[in-house]
């Protein structure tokens, strides 16, 4: 399924549009996102969102790490209705926020949870219960696959959304020792001069040993 801007627009521009109008409704009050521009948005988040979403196989359960604004997770979940969604937030307000978009573009087998990632993934009906984790944030990679990779089944995978600019190599040996190892790089550049991507695809190959994630922030103070 390979998408454009064009072709994004034409066929699922409703409910697009619905979410575009709920995302400005509520950031201002809950800080959901620092792009306001409504070709922007279409481009640095709904596109930027859904060009991978081959990689993630039919029918399969995905766990989003920090969800934030409901990105990727909503726009996948409009142009691949038979994913199924966890949204992992620990915000509160962001957690409003997703349930009320849940709500009003009627999307099924979508969940939030009010959690941390660190806890979630030592609890035994989260742990290595997912197809896929998905996480689109600024942290580095081995700080992601600590949050994310404690959640996917063996044989699952974990695709991390991320800018151009960070050496995959540094996080190799983190990768390693929480079951990972890197499947694919597929590199896209977005329109419109709003730069290059990669979704980085990781294989869960082995289980991820008990005592990761560590808590109490050392997957951010002390990465692997």
């Amino acid at each position: 399924m390979i998408f454009d801007l064009e072709k994004l627009k034409s066929e699922y521009g409703d409910r697009l549009e619905a979410f575009k109008s709920l995302l400005l409704e509520y950031n201002s009050k809950y800080n959901l996102t620092a792009i306001t521009d409504e070709n922007e948005i279409y481009v640095k988040h709904f596109l930027d969102s859904v060009i991978p979403c081959d990689f993630f196989k039919k029918n399969a359960s995905v766990i989003e790490i920090g969800s934030g604004g409901g990105f990727p997770s909503v726009p996948l979940k409009i142009v691949r209705n038979d994913l199924s969604f966890t949204l992992v937030e620990s915000t509160g307000k962001k957690c409003e926020f997703l349930s009320v978009v849940v709500d009003k573009l009627g999307l099924n087998c979508v969940k939030v949870l009010n959690i941390r990632a660190e806890d979630g993934g030592r609890t035994p009906e989260l742990r290595e219960k997912f197809d896929v984790a998905v996480a689109r944030a600024v942290a580095k990679l081995n700080t992601l696959a600590e949050y994310c990779l404690p959640f996917v089944k063996v044989g699952g995978r974990f695709i991390a959304y991320k800018g151009e600019s960070e050496n995959l190599n540094d996080s190799l040996n983190a990768l390693k020792i929480l079951g990972g190892a890197i499947e694919k790089v597929e590199e896209y550049e977005l329109p419109q001069g709003c730069g290059k991507r990669r979704a980085v695809i990781i294989k869960k190959v082995a289980p991820t040993p008990l005592k990761y994630p560590r808590g109490r922030g050392l997957e951010r103070k002390k990465p692997l």
